[in-house]
């Protein structure tokens, strides 16, 4: 985890005075888990997570309130606000507060999207095979969310063939057994 701090910590700013860094795989693929370990690497930077934005309704619609609510703010030099989708519940019922940092995480299936990698100083693909992180997630998430599962599989890799983040990836990691090592 040292070489990738000082790596991003390297990195010209891309969003304004910040470093955004996108952390992107498929579901289950140990992105939340990277993402955690690389904040803590970095003394605590934070963590932008895409399931606040996305919703059972549009799994993917969530690119302009990402942008609207948190990009351009930070883009600004300002405090970003935005809203985030409680799953259980099924709407909006929280809120966040993002104060400027030298580095932001954007962490979740699609950071690397087409019409975000213009903000990212830096795209990391964790590169885990669909078959094999779906069934990490359906594990970690139970058999109660398997008709979820079914759906979800079936957007995300809708949402791959349309735009596609892995060949644009800096950095491919592996997430193996709770390790991450990385292929620059």
């Amino acid at each position: 985890m040292a070489g990738l701090r000082e790596r991003v910590r390297a990195l010209p700013p891309s969003c304004g005075p910040a470093r955004l860094v996108g952390i992107d795989g498929h579901a289950g693929s140990g992105k939340s888990t990277l993402a955690d370990r690389l904040s803590a690497a970095l003394g605590g930077a934070p963590v932008v997570r895409l399931d606040d934005f996305a919703t059972h309704a549009s799994f993917f619609g969530w690119t302009e309130p990402l942008t609207r609510q948190v990009l351009r703010p930070l883009a600004a030099g300002r405090t970003a606000r935005y809203l985030t989708y409680d799953w259980e519940r099924g709407a909006f019922t929280g809120a966040r507060v993002l104060q400027p940092a030298p580095v932001v995480l954007l962490e979740g299936v699609g950071a690397g999207r087409r019409a975000l990698r213009p903000w990212l100083a830096l795209l990391i693909w964790l590169d885990v095979p669909a078959p094999v992180a779906w069934k990490r997630g359906r594990r970690r998430d139970g058999p109660g969310l398997g008709d979820f599962w079914d759906r979800w599989e079936a957007a995300e890799s809708a949402h791959f063939v349309k735009d596609p983040s892995r060949p644009f990836a800096d950095i491919l990691m592996l997430s193996r057994g709770g390790r991450h090592d990385a292929r620059w």
